[in-house]
Order: structure tokens, then sequence, then C-alpha cells
């Protein structure tokens, strides 16, 4: 325990050693001195995971720099697309290095995940879009359901999952 010169706030700082080189040390403040050591480095980790994904965000995928707009909705769709394209190329990268994938960590996670078939999963997309979108009942909304009736007509392999939507408003 210390205390900071300019405020004199009361700050602990946790040593931590480099298992494969003793000789490197990691130190990390914390203001919460309420925190165990053990909880302070467990934090630290997940705290270090959240500024390596932002990273590769805003660095490798280009979320802020790839697509520009003022609309919020279009913002937040654009930045759950780029979260989703990292989440797919973490799942590569663990396909190719972690053989722990297949285990505990999978189950783990998907604890609270219903298993669905691919068609029913399509099926309650695509009714959650309907839902959504007769929401608006605008000229838009009819341009839509047009464009999506017509794509799904083009798609043999998945037209027969969305013969009984209901498209009228």
């Amino acid at each position: 325990m210390v205390r900071t010169r300019k405020h004199h706030l009361p700050v602990r700082i946790v040593f931590v050693r480099n298992r494969n080189k003793k000789s490197e040390l990691l130190y990390i403040l914390s203001t919460d001195n309420a925190l165990s050591e053990d909880e302070i480095i467990r934090i630290y980790g997940m705290r270090w995971n959240i500024e390596t994904f932002f990273k590769a965000s805003k660095s490798l995928l280009k979320l802020g720099r790839e697509f520009q707009t003022r609309s919020y909705d279009s913002a937040v769709a654009h930045t759950a697309i780029v979260f989703a394209r990292y989440t797919f190329l973490e799942w590569l990268r663990r396909q190719e290095n972690d053989p722990k994938i297949y285990g505990g960590l999978f189950f783990a996670l998907c604890e609270d995940v219903q298993d669905m078939e691919l068609s029913d999963a399509l099926r309650s997309l695509m009714n959650l879009f309907l839902e959504t979108i007769n929401g608006y009942g605008t000229e838009d909304t009819e341009i839509i359901k047009s464009k999506v009736v017509n794509w799904i007509a083009s798609q043999s392999n998945i037209k027969g999952l969305f013969q009984n939507l209901c498209w009228e408003n």
C-alpha cells in the first residue's frame, strides 16, 4: 500500500512475476484497496482481453473508419458486424491453436443457448424481422418486403422455409 504524490490517494501495487522469465515483473496499480491481490490480478486479466479486443477491432477490422454515418442505428449495426467478424476470427484462431475449445469452455459458454435447427432459427429470425418492419407501415416497408420476397424466391435451397410467413401488416 502506498499513496500517490500529487493527490495522496491510497493505492495498492501488486507485483506479478513472469513465470517464464523470473527477472520480469508486471506492476498492477489499484485504487480499490478492498480488493485482494488475486482479485486485482483477475480483473486486470479481463481488462487486458477487452483492450486487445478493442485494439483489434479498431486497427485490424477498421471499426470507426470503414463506415461513416450520422445514423445511430447504422453505427450500432456496423459495430455489431465488426464484433461478429472479430468473434468469427477469434473462433477460427482457437480452432487452430487451442484444443481446449472443444471441451468445457464451449459448454460453459453455451449453457443458456437452446439447441435449435438452422431452419427453425432462420424462420424465427425472419419472423422477428417481419414483426419489426410491419411496425413501421411506410412505403419503404413495402419496398423492403418486396426485395426480401424476391430474394427468397431466387434462393431454391431456402424458399420452402419461408412459405408460411405472414407478409401482411
